[in-house]
């Protein structure tokens, strides 16, 4: 009467579950060092991170949540849909450890381009009501350096 685990993935989702709140912990930091570094880019226009203080619904974040969570989103500078698509795929194309990926809550961090996966196949007028253009980058912070993530994305930032 429906789908049910087996006994192997139920323990290993519980095994899973027991580092839990450590790795938030330490995703949702290395989230916050990635997006106060992407606000100071001149590559990018906007950082959406509820952690970062010029968030519009950070102190709501503040109350509502123990942790700002491990997603960050960007987008990059610039003018014209073609030009910031290409420029976004560009840079997506060039990051090394980063995997290319619209999976969520990995260990390893993950990059993609939402307008073109998550929500590609909404009309572009409910894209752009969404915020989601064609230069909006989405990471999926995981546990590597947050140093090591920003030397990536400096280096496909720089061509």
């Amino acid at each position: 009467t429906g789908m049910s685990l087996s006994a192997f993935n139920a323990w290993v989702l519980l095994k899973g579950l027991e580092t839990l709140p450590v790795r938030m912990r330490a995703q949702s930091a290395n989230a916050l060092r990635l997006a106060r570094w992407l606000e100071g880019r001149p590559e990018v226009a906007r950082v959406h991170f509820p952690g970062l203080e010029s968030h519009p619904q950070h102190a709501l974040a503040q109350r509502q949540q123990s942790l700002p969570g491990a997603i960050v989103s960007f987008a990059l500078a610039g003018e014209g849909d073609e030009q910031l698509r290409a420029r976004a795929f560009g840079l997506i194309n060039r990051v090394k450890l980063m995997s290319i990926t619209a999976n969520l809550g990995d260990t390893r961090t993950t990059i993609t381009h939402p307008a073109s996966t998550t929500h590609g196949r909404l009309t572009p007028e409910a894209r752009a009501r969404a915020g989601i253009g064609e230069g909006l980058i989405r990471v999926a912070v995981g546990l590597e350096s947050p140093e090591a993530l920003i030397a990536d994305l400096e280096a496909a930032l720089a061509h």
